[in-house]
């Protein structure tokens, strides 16, 4: 794609790393922007800049938070021996849009898989085996049916076996 400018080169390919976002989408989102006014386009810069550097991982179940504690974990009217266990913040959301659960989660941030190198070290386990110490009475399992989420929900059912706490799965 022969671009006359560099800078709307730059915009163009930075644009096009993004997943799901071709070159030719790329360009009409660049050549939208450069419609805009100075102040609506630094506003978008500055969002991302602000969600880069200010986003914080909850010091309780790892999901993205503006606070060292998610307004989840801190919300005294979720139950806080219930904990669904996901693979990232998307579960999160998929689940708190349908406003039918009203416990906590635990962000294990992937699932184990051998073959991508990543091993339950690599996860945020022990803490949830930390809390498995604590007063929790279940734990849900709602990863992904796919072998790799499969392996992780053995490992961890293997690993909280030894504590007296009921754990669902759901059937996803």
């Amino acid at each position: 794609m022969d671009i006359p400018s560099k800078h709307l080169q730059e915009a163009v390919e930075q644009f096009s790393m993004l997943p799901g976002i071709g070159k030719r989408t790329a360009l009409r989102l660049v050549l939208y922007l450069l419609k805009q006014s100075s102040e609506e386009v630094e506003a978008f810069g500055k969002s991302f800049i602000n969600m880069r550097n200010e986003i914080q991982f909850c010091q309780k179940c790892h999901n993205v938070s503006d606070q060292d504690i998610c307004s989840i974990c801190a919300n005294h009217k979720r139950n806080q021996q219930q904990v669904c266990v996901v693979e990232d913040m998307r579960d999160v959301i998929a689940i708190e849009n349908t406003s039918q659960y009203n416990g906590v989660y635990h962000v294990l941030g992937g699932v184990i898989s051998p073959m991508d190198g990543i091993g339950p070290n690599d996860l945020n386990i022990e803490s949830l085996l930390l809390k498995a110490q604590d007063n929790i009475q279940e734990v849900i399992f709602a990863l992904p049916t796919t072998m790799e989420g499969d392996t992780t929900n053995f490992y961890l059912f293997k690993k909280l076996s030894i504590y007296e706490i009921k754990m669902t799965t759901l059937a996803l």
